[in-house]
């Protein structure tokens, strides 16, 4: 099958045989996709390589056969997004993220609009620690694991403000006592409903609850950029 003009990014990258990459790129309408580059490590292959590079916006043309496409064509769709310091570990983060989570050829229009948003976002200096919040939100709700962030899932009644709650994978929140690690208050869970950055605390405590839904959807393997995005949400 033959995919022409399809918007992508490039997630990750690594050395296929003696000239060739392999790609796996997040694609608007198939979503994610292993791609073949062939010959892009080889002298005549450098121009196209350099266009293959994370948070570089594209349109490829792939032919798509069974597991893996082969590259036909990439053009670059603007200039790449600076992404450097801390933004540029925070950037490479999503890519882990949509890497691990998502399964190839399974199309997530949404995933791949918020994971825009999310490059752009952190292009301009805005809150780092909030970026990545508001993409872990939007990823697990494009897989089908939108959060309840409005009401008990013991009682169902609304979430207080200042009262405290642990969010339980696949049940949601429910109220807990101050000694809880896990414990985020009431008022966070809904500014992350209603798209409000919540104040430092607020996004210390969402930082760590979002950390455990995502291990627990990865059958709790940690991710590699956790250890690195360590130092980063220190200095913040």
């Amino acid at each position: 099958m033959l995919l022409e003009q399809q918007p992508a990014y490039v997630l990750h990258t690594r050395p296929y045989r003696e000239t060739s990459l392999l790609l796996e790129c997040l694609t608007r309408d198939h979503g994610r996709i292993g791609v073949v580059a062939r010959g892009v490590r080889s002298q005549r292959g450098r121009l196209q390589r350099s266009q293959l590079e994370p948070f570089q916006a594209l349109t490829l043309d792939l032919q798509l056969r069974g597991e893996l496409a082969t590259l036909r064509s990439a053009e670059s769709v603007g200039a790449p997004l600076r992404l450097s310091g801390d933004a540029g570990v925070a950037g490479l983060y999503l890519n882990e993220l949509v890497v691990r989570l998502t399964e190839r050829q399974d199309p997530h229009p949404s995933l791949y609009t918020a994971y825009s948003q999310a490059l752009s976002r952190l292009s301009i200096g805005e809150s780092l620690g909030w970026q990545l919040r508001r993409f872990e939100r939007d990823l697990l709700g494009s897989l089908g694991y939108a959060l309840q962030l409005v009401d008990d899932a013991d009682n169902g009644e609304p979430l207080h403000g200042d009262a405290l709650y642990v969010y339980r994978p696949e049940h949601g929140p429910i109220r807990c006592s101050v000694n809880d690690p896990n414990a985020v208050r009431g008022g966070d869970l809904l500014s992350l409903h209603e798209d409000r950055m919540p104040d430092a605390q607020g996004l210390h405590a969402l930082r760590g609850m979002m950390r455990e839904l995502i291990r627990f959807h990865l059958g709790g393997v940690e991710l590699r950029a956790w250890r690195v995005l360590r130092g980063a949400l220190a200095r913040r």
